[in-house]
């Protein structure tokens, strides 16, 4: 029975499942175990269930030289240090795939939100200034017709594009190897899907909001890192573009006196791409099934 500890509760079956057949520790707190807490829990444990606001690294392993297999709750594994995981013969498994449609859901209903400016038609309507129907309050976005630009047409951000053609959108599928400025230029809606590397951080920077249009809205489900915050804050105020929608921010969870909260036109919800009830279940599985061929010296399922 090998010893395996999990950073967050995660009522799903299959960790009910893990836990009859191994010794499982969970961290009881609401929030993530510092990484000094993180160190002390992990010490003796053989596998780790980590989450992506767990940062993995040489000080993490070196506190635990039992681990044999480090299995993270998300597609990504940004959170790692996987040159030092790789140098110490700990594989590293991931959940790639399974939340492929549900983070396209949240996608495309963050480009709804931000075109026909719900959250600020919906806080005039909790303010109580709906006072009539208004001819001309509160014009977005029509997405028919419209044009969207998909940074990073891996599986998330095909799902997408699917989504907008059958809106009737233009759809610009933009990969790693594609200039990215003609897009800019050209699209009404900037959807972002890029994995976190050196090469993607601030990817959309000053001068990159400068080639939108001043009608366009920037959309984030990839990583916080992706997008330089500042310069989207300035541009936000100055009406470079017309409005941001996130998922995702950095750092995560923004304080809340962050001044991107601060922002004109900008909506932002708690990393919640992935979560519906199906496909996080299906991403424990997946979490569960790369610790047990690690333990058992097996090649992991779902590798990075």
């Amino acid at each position: 029975m090998a010893r395996v500890f999990i950073t967050r509760s995660l009522p799903f079956p299959a960790v009910a499942e893990l836990a009859e057949r191994h010794d499982v520790d969970v961290w009881e707190g609401e929030l993530p175990p510092p990484p000094d807490q993180l160190r002390a829990r992990a010490a003796d444990a053989d596998a780790l269930l980590t989450m992506v606001t767990d940062r993995v690294d040489a000080a993490l392993f070196d506190a635990a030289p039992n681990l044999r297999v480090v299995a993270n709750l998300a597609v990504g594994s940004d959170n790692i240090d996987l040159d030092e995981a790789r140098r110490r013969g700990i594989p590293v498994g991931v959940t790639p795939g399974v939340l492929t449609e549900a983070t396209a859901d949240l996608a495309f209903a963050l480009i709804l939100a931000a075109a026909r400016r719900l959250p600020q038609a919906a806080e005039a309507v909790r303010r109580g200034e709906w006072r009539t129907w208004e001819p001309a309050g509160f014009l977005g976005l029509e997405l028919h017709g419209a044009t969207l630009a998909v940074v990073g047409a891996g599986r998330i951000g095909q799902a997408v594009a699917r989504r907008a053609r059958a809106f009737g959108m233009e759809v610009i599928e933009v990969r790693s190897a594609d200039p990215l400025e003609p897009a800019l230029e050209r699209a009404d809606v900037v959807s972002l899907h890029t994995p976190l590397t050196p090469q993607t951080r601030h990817l959309i920077d000053a001068a990159a909001l400068r080639r939108m249009k001043p009608t366009a809205i920037l959309v984030n489900t990839a990583r916080g890192g992706v997008v330089d915050q500042d310069a989207l804050i300035e541009a936000l105020h100055a009406g470079t573009i017309a409005a941001a929608a996130l998922d995702v921010t950095d750092p995560e969870p923004l304080p809340a006196d962050h001044p991107l909260l601060r922002a004109p036109n900008v909506l932002v919800v708690p990393h919640i791409g992935s979560a519906t009830g199906r496909t996080r279940a299906r991403m424990a599985e997946m979490a569960v099934a790369n610790i047990e061929a690690g333990l058992a010296g097996e090649p992991l399922p779902h590798p990075v």
